[in-house]
């Protein structure tokens, strides 16, 4: 029987080393937050009812993006002010934690790395050891500036800052990462006893390993296999690093599922994107957020993803941006197209250069080739769209938008604009240069130019006129 868990997780931080104004955990990565990439892993934990996110430095703007994603019975907040250290942190979920009766997991929310796989063999041999308490170890070659594992007859006894170790504590290699596996009712009364008498004045959440063994608890550290899950964000560098540590991690998933991949160091691809067998990603393509792109397509190169876009199979993506979109099959977009805001483009239609289409919907076999904008439009089944149209959407006077819509083997000619709310029925044709702000009944020709008219020997004359003008 899964063991019922909930999570505790460190954010609040100012993260001076970042020389940013915004939060730590608010820097982003692949697209997401530290503090989401480490929300988002911990909620999939086997037996995980919901975590507490501490909070400190503009706890608002952290309220605010957890609000905006998470229900508040799964993800709560509580502020830690003054911060007086990560025991003192951790105690400022006790009122919201105090009858819960199971194993509480504590992160830090500037480990973007870390796993659910990794946190689930934690909770297991947690579990399976009878542990009351369970640190998450690494092992370093060089273990500068981390806190080391003291252990004795096997057992986990104590954690060792650097500043406070000895020459020959410094000589381990096992440290402490940071996150820990607690039998929270059994472990709860330690936090009452922490004390804040060393040079940080701050309540360690190490002590409380101090205590579990005085008080003859079984503790125990589980040592991390790869250490790079552990890596936390403290600057700038560090962000990159570990964007690149992602990054990898994400293009080796995706080569073994036979994706493939050119010029790796040119690509960030998403962890949460899909990408089906056979597809082909060229130099240049960044894919930010839950995406799903089908078998056999080709993405690239230069090409930037974000959003939730879907495309279906043997889709061809160059040199342009996507953002919530949906893409059928056999579908061409590019070079320069511009695709967003909620746009669902069907089968074997081709989105052409120098295009953007915006919240639209576009049928099967559709052409919009050169040099246009759709917005807010329904173009149905064989349209064919002339270069440089516009559906002009936006009433600037009412500040409202309206809809256009082209039914099944619509044809607009080159240049012609058609001012929304129109309707333009089928089979019907638009002639090049018009300016349409009339409903098209079916099969016919709309047209709007003046009438043509030719002056003969105009340019002559005006020639001869200059002439005599500049005697």
């Amino acid at each position: 029987m899964t063991t019922k868990t909930k999570a505790i997780i460190l954010a609040a931080g100012k993260g001076t080393r970042m020389k940013s104004e915004l939060p730590k955990v608010l820097h982003k990565i692949q697209g997401l937050t530290l503090l989401e990439r480490v929300i988002d892993q911990t909620l999939c934990v086997e037996g995980i009812e919901g975590a507490v996110v501490i909070t400190g430095h503009k706890n608002e703007l952290v309220d605010d993006v957890i609000s905006q994603k998470y229900c508040q019975s799964t993800v709560s907040t509580t502020i830690q002010s003054p911060q007086l250290g990560t025991g003192h942190a951790v105690s400022m979920a006790i009122p919201k934690l105090q009858n819960f009766d199971g194993n509480i997991l504590i992160l830090c929310g500037d480990t973007p790395l870390l796993t659910t796989e990794v946190l689930d063999e934690l909770c297991k041999f947690h579990s399976e050891s009878n542990s009351d308490l369970t640190v998450l170890s690494a092992i370093f070659e060089d273990p500068t500036n981390y806190g080391r594992i003291i252990k004795k007859d096997g057992k986990l006894d104590s954690i060792v800052e650097e500043k406070d170790a000895t020459g020959e504590q410094k000589q381990i290699k096992e440290v402490n990462t940071g996150v820990y596996c607690l039998n929270w009712q059994k472990i709860l009364p330690a936090f009452g006893t922490l004390k804040s008498n060393n040079s940080q004045n701050e309540y360690y959440l190490t002590d409380i390993i101090k205590w579990a063994v005085s008080e003859g608890l079984n503790t125990n550290a589980y040592i991390l296999k790869d250490n790079n899950q552990s890596f936390g964000i403290n600057s700038k560098e560090h962000l990159m690093q570990a964007t690149k540590l992602l990054n990898e991690r994400t293009l080796h998933s995706l080569l073994e599922s036979g994706v493939s991949i050119y010029s790796p160091e040119t690509i960030f691809i998403s962890p949460e994107t899909k990408i089906g067998p056979d597809t082909i990603i060229y130099p240049g393509v960044c894919i930010e957020g839950n995406n799903i792109i089908g078998k056999n397509n080709i993405i690239g190169p230069n090409t930037f993803i974000e959003g939730n876009v879907t495309t279906g199979d043997n889709v061809k993506i160059t040199q342009s941006k996507l953002s919530n979109a949906t893409i059928g099959n056999d579908t061409t977009i590019g070079p320069f197209a511009h695709i967003r805001d909620g746009v669902e483009i069907s089968e074997k239609v081709r989105i052409g250069n120098f295009v953007e289409i915006k919240k639209s919907q576009i049928a099967s076999n559709t052409n919009v080739a050169h040099l246009s904008y759709i917005g807010d439009s329904e173009l149905g089944t064989n349209v064919n769209i002339g270069a440089g149209t516009i559906t002009a959407n936006y009433n600037a006077l009412t500040k409202t938008k309206s809809k256009t819509i082209l039914k099944d083997g619509v044809k607009t000619g080159s240049n012609s604009v058609l001012v929304a709310p129109v309707t333009i029925e089928q089979n019907s044709n638009i002639a090049a240069g018009s300016v349409i702000t009339k409903d098209v009944p079916a099969d016919s020709l709309a047209i709007t130019r003046a009438k043509q008219q030719n002056f003969i020997g105009w340019v002559q004359k005006k020639l001869l006129q200059l002439k005599g003008d500049q005697k």
